[in-house]
């Protein structure tokens, strides 16, 4: 039965993600910032960046899957420890060396989102976990948007350090809750954790990710790029072999095939393409000087605020989205969510001319990202077992992650591949950029109208596996 502190469980476990979330964009606009003060080349900074990607992207689904094993309340407190240390240790960090270890450690905060949605599964009352993952949904979407926005003031009123003090002070207060007032679910996966899965899908995402994310400055046709592709994909294929062979895999292939699966995973792997490469380069594009035939000189500040819209759209989307899904479902919401993606970046592609432009395509974009979020989370965990569901919703987050790389590095290619005289890029590269995005969440549009359409019968538990009886289709 559901325990009666679902509302303080929930504030936890929205806090903990929400922080992990700020956390992976609230470093970016102070990037200059901390090169600076710590002396360090703009290669070397960009690793603080890398290596949190890196990081989460290796943590996120194991963790998630220790968390059906062994308890998810033990890993999430296990996790929010680890994340409260990577911060303390940046907060002090004396060169960027030491930041870029701390960023490492703070990466593996990445599996708060599996085992949050697990807890949420194991232990709300059926008719409230679609809406609390929605909700959810919403705070870990709009944690990214709140990095954006505050990084700016912070900076700017205290020091960049504080970027981290602050995470620290929450962290904490989150971890004594969560000690006290989350319950353990009883539930278990049976098996154990396959090793050998968690090596190879380790190598293989970092074989992937790191030419992605050093492509720029490595060069797309180097020795070191290619080098790497060619291994993830040797190490992908030896991956999915392991996998099919073992007893006890790390990610359940079966799972990985149903066509609810399967289909917002590829939907995931597009609209996170957009979604990231967005977040990268808007910033960046409102920051440009005038001189240069484009953007407004606007200060780190200035530019979070032009977020804003965004931030504050997709944190009502989200929450909207746990209402509407019990009428329209989660297909439909997933669809609607990359379609206003793709009119959003398909508007900043023809009129980018004027700040409150960029701040209504921003607040598309972000109900957008509210709608698509919530509802790629609650069709991951309506369709797998229960005790898949940490391993699940993390490779989802992790394709999403994948294909926010992918986007960002194919954006980059665009967007500097020719430089003006000055070093800036010119105004049609960021316009190709806009046109591809626009065309992945064009291509996610599509992905997610494959989704397998769903209703379960009225008053009907949540999903509980493969198993389950087959819902209606409408």
């Amino acid at each position: 039965m559901p325990r009666s502190s679902t509302r303080l469980t929930f504030a936890v476990l929205a806090t903990g993600a929400g922080v992990f979330s700020m956390l992976q964009s609230l470093i970016a606009p102070a990037l200059p910032t901390v090169q600076h003060a710590l002396h360090a080349s703009q290669s070397t900074a960009t690793w603080v960046m890398t290596a949190y990607l890196l990081s989460a992207s290796v943590f996120t689904p194991i963790l998630g899957r220790v968390g059906d094993l062994v308890g998810k309340k033990r890993t999430l407190v296990a996790v929010l420890l680890t994340v409260l240390a990577g911060c303390l240790v940046a907060a002090l960090a004396p060169d960027i060396g030491v930041l870029i270890v701390a960023r490492v450690v703070q990466g593996v905060g990445g599996a708060l989102f599996p085992l949050s949605f697990g807890i949420i599964r194991d232990e709300f009352a059926p008719a409230e976990v679609g809406g609390s993952i929605s909700n959810l949904s919403a705070v870990i979407a709009a944690g990214g948007g709140v990095g954006m926005v505050a990084a700016g003031p912070i900076v700017s009123a205290l020091d960049y350090r504080w970027l981290f003090w602050i995470p620290v002070a929450i962290v904490a207060a989150t971890v004594l809750i969560a000690v006290r007032y989350v319950p353990e679910s009883p539930k278990r996966a049976q098996g154990r954790v396959s090793w050998t899965g968690a090596a190879l899908l380790s190598a293989w995402l970092v074989a992937l990710l790191l030419p992605l994310s050093q492509a720029g400055q490595w060069g797309w046709g180097s020795p070191k790029v290619l080098g790497l592709f060619a291994a993830a994909v040797v190490l992908f294929a030896v991956w999915l072999t392991a996998e099919a062979r073992s007893r006890s895999p790390l990610i359940d292939l079966r799972v990985m095939r149903l066509p609810a699966v399967w289909t917002t995973n590829v939907a995931a792997l597009l609209f996170g393409a957009g979604m990231y490469a967005i977040w990268s380069f808007l910033p960046g594009f409102v920051q440009t000087p005038t001189a240069a035939g484009y953007g407004f000189g606007a200060s780190v500040t200035t530019a979070g605020l032009l977020m804003l819209p965004m931030l504050l759209a997709m944190f009502v989307s989200g929450v909207l989205t746990g209402r509407l899904e019990p009428r329209v479902g989660a297909k439909a919401l997933l669809t609607t969510g990359a379609a206003l993606g793709a009119l959003a970046c398909a508007i900043l592609s023809l009129w980018d001319d004027t700040q409150w432009q960029i701040a209504v395509v921003a607040g598309l974009f972000g109900l957008g990202i509210g709608l698509a979020f919530a509802s790629m989370a609650n069709l991951i965990v309506g369709s797998v077992p229960p005790e898949q569901t940490g391993a699940a919703t993390g490779m989802n987050a992790n394709i999403r992650t994948i294909g926010g790389s992918i986007g960002a590095a194919l954006t980059s290619v665009l967007v500097t591949g020719r430089l003006q005289p000055s070093g800036l890029p010119y105004a049609s590269g960021y316009t190709h950029g806009w046109t591809l995005l626009a065309l992945l969440c064009l291509a996610a549009t599509g992905a997610a109208l494959l989704v397998p359409t769903r209703r379960p019968a009225p008053n009907a538990p949540a999903a509980t596996g493969l198993t389950q009886a087959p819902a209606r289709v409408r």
